[in-house]
Formats: C-alpha cells, sequence, structure tokens
C-alpha cells in the first residue's frame, strides 16, 4: 500500500503550527530512499548535482536532460517525501514565459517530481505566475542564488546591506504573491531571515540562514561528508563518510592482494 505523499498543504499547516519543516536534497534511488524513510520532508533534486554527483565547479552545465534523469531515480526512492526539482540555467528568465511553462511541465511530466523551484526575485513573478496557473507548484528561493554566481561575485553572504535587504524582503512578498508555496533563503544574516518569515504566509527554508525560519535545508553529500572538496560554514557534518569510504576501499584492495578476498564461505 502505498504510503501518504507530504503535500504542499502540509507544509503550510506546518509553518501555522510552528513546527519546523525538513529537507535535503537526493539525486539518485538509494540516497531518495534512505532520505525517504529518515522522515524527512521535502526532497530536493538540485542543480547542486552539477557540483556533487557530474564534478562540475558551479551548477551552470546542468541540463533540464540531467535534472528529469536523476528526478526519475529520487521518484522511484521515495514514497512520502515531497520532491522538488529545479529548473536549471536557462530553462527560465529567458523573456519567454510559455517557454518556461513549457520546461516547467516537461520536468514535472517526464521525472514524476511534485514541484519545481525557480532562483530570483520580483523579476520572475509573471513566469511564476504562469507557471502555477498551469497547475505546476513553484518554490522560490532568494538569497545566495548558484545560477546566478558570475553576477553576485561568488559564494558569499548576500544582502548585508540595508538596501539589498530591503529590496529581498519585497522580492520574497512579490513571490508570496505570485503563487510560490513556500522559499529557500540562502546565505543571508539571520535577522532579516526571520523578518522574511514573519512577513509572509509561505513557509521559509533555510540554509546558512540561521534558525529563525520555518525549516532547514541542506546538501545531503555536504552534511554526510561524502563530498569533501570544499565545506561552506553552514553545513553541519553528521558523519565523516569519505573517510570511511576511501578506508573500506583501501581494506578491499588490501585484501585481495593477499588473496584474503573471497574466503571459502564467500565462494560458492
Amino acid at each position: 500500500m502505498n504510503k501518504a505523499k507530504v503535500t504542499i498543504t502540509d507544509l503550510k499547516a506546518k509553518k501555522e503550527a510552528r513546527e519546523k519543516i525538513t529537507m535535503l536534497t537526493a539525486y539518485d534511488y538509494p540516497m531518495a530512499k534512505a532520505v525517504d524513510e529518515a522522515g524527512i520532508d521535502i526532497i530536493l533534486v538540485g542543480d547542486s548535482l552539477g557540483m556533487v554527483v557530474l564534478g562540475y565547479d558551479d551548477t551552470l552545465s546542468v541540463t533540464i536532460e540531467d535534472m528529469i534523469h536523476h528526478t526519475k531515480a529520487v521518484n522511484r526512492g521515495a514514497e512520502e517525501a515531497l520532491i522538488v526539482t529545479d529548473m536549471p540555467f536557462m530553462s527560465y528568465k529567458t523573456q519567454d514565459v510559455s517557454q518556461t511553462v513549457k520546461n516547467a511541465g516537461k520536468i514535472i511530466k517526464e521525472s514524476g517530481a511534485q514541484a519545481v523551484k525557480l532562483e530570483g526575485g520580483e523579476e520572475l513573478a509573471a513566469e511564476i505566475r504562469a507557471v502555477v496557473e498551469a497547475g505546476i507548484p513553484v518554490m522560490g528561493h532568494l538569497g545566495l542564488t548558484p545560477q546566478s554566481i558570475n553576477q553576485v561575485g561568488g559564494f558569499k553572504v548576500q544582502a548585508r546591506e540595508n538596501k539589498a535587504a530591503k529590496k529581498l524582503v519585497s522580492d520574497a512578498k512579490a513571490l508570496e504573491e505570485a503563487g510560490v508555496f513556500a522559499l529557500v533563503l540562502e546565505c543571508i544574516p539571520a535577522a532579516l531571515a526571520k523578518e522574511v518569515t514573519e512577513a509572509i504566509g509561505i513557509p521559509t527554508i533555510g540554509i546558512g540562514a540561521g534558525k529563525e525560519v520555518d525549516g532547514q535545508v541542506l546538501v545531503t553529500q555536504d552534511m554526510l561528508g561524502i563530498f569533501a572538496d570544499f565545506t561552506p560554514k553552514f553545513v553541519r557534518k553528521y558523519a565523516n563518510l569519505n573517510d570511511e569510504i576511501k578506508t573500506a576501499l583501501k581494506n578491499y584492495k588490501q585484501d585481495v592482494k593477499a588473496g584474503e578476498f573471497p574466503t571459502q564461505q564467500e565462494s560458492f
């Protein structure tokens, strides 16, 4: 019997009840299954897969086909969690609203995701409204937006100055009005994240945005210590699997070379 999926209505109820929302990334079947069985509310199939899975320097090279391919695997592994898929760079913000709707529809129809996520502020209102009106739930994303990394000058805290902070609050309100069901706030001051959370009626999900938000998200490979290239300040490592994996691989190599694997018990 299939389990009940988390819905966007459930998330709104959690905000109203002051119950924290949990969100993690997954890019394949086994990780999606593990995250889902842990009871995480939302699985984000993020374009961060470009860096932590595909080995790119940033997220800009990820394609719609990449996102669909990985989301299909995640969808097979997750029974309960709400699955949200990033719309990759240049699949929106193209001044062609109809193309944005078409791309969002392709992702939902072919991947099995329940929602898409777009990065950007008030300038996206028309596109978001059109996607929502087409029946596709949209999650917003403000603050550090990795797809705009060449514009914002690197991976650093955003909206520290008063003018930028006011714009971010205004953008959050505009996105809510456009129809987003939740909003990721990345790498912004904790006080600003609290202000945004109190100013809008939809859930806020923080990453490097303090604890006064409605929920938290991390890249799973970061918090498990699998991705070892660099660790952002806001990541808490709940394991250090990179070291454990390398130790296991070395032990395997040693046992094979020494003729200690396989044993009689491991043979037919």
